[in-house]
């Protein structure tokens, strides 16, 4: 069985997010979404409440799992016996980034691969910290998320329905 991670934040999932799950879902045959629980910066959700999140807006797809992990992604990868490493890219300096952190995890574990997809085109922009400051600001952010998120980041943040 091939098995990925999509290890990430997810603070909160957006539609771009959910686009590379659905889209992983298809290319293996099991993707384990790690929401990670011991981030650098603070959240504006728990990962427990990321996690629930996420479940809730990826019911339909059966081979998608999620889980919070913590520690380095190669070795929560390897517990889960996976092969892969997904990452979404949406534009130049996430490349960069990732392209960095593919070597990094390549010197740690060889024997996962790092496949990274391109962002759809009408999600290139979107990022959850965007996402964030724009419902903050009382903005129209119900086509960058689920409608669970919508209403948890309200909700969150104290804001009414626009």
């Amino acid at each position: 069985m091939t098995i990925a991670v999509y290890p990430g934040r997810f603070d909160p999932v957006t539609n771009g997010h959910l686009d590379i799950i659905r889209r992983a879902a298809k290319l293996f045959e099991r993707v384990v979404v790690a929401v990670y629980d011991a981030p650098e910066r603070p959240t504006l959700f728990t990962a427990g409440e990321r996690v629930a999140l996420i479940r809730e807006s990826i019911q339909d797809l059966s081979n998608v799992s999620i889980t919070s992990f913590h520690g380095l992604v190669v070795d929560f990868a390897r517990r889960q016996n996976a092969t892969a490493i997904v990452r979404g890219i949406r534009k130049n300096a996430d490349f960069e980034y990732e392209f960095e952190m593919a070597l990094m995890n390549r010197k740690l574990a060889p024997d996962i691969d790092v496949v990274c997809l391109m962002t759809d085109l009408q999600y290139q922009y979107v990022r959850a910290s965007l996402l964030r400051e724009v419902a903050r600001l009382g903005g129209d952010v119900t086509s960058l998320a689920p409608p669970n998120v919508i209403t948890a980041l309200r909700a969150k943040q104290g804001q009414r329905k626009s």
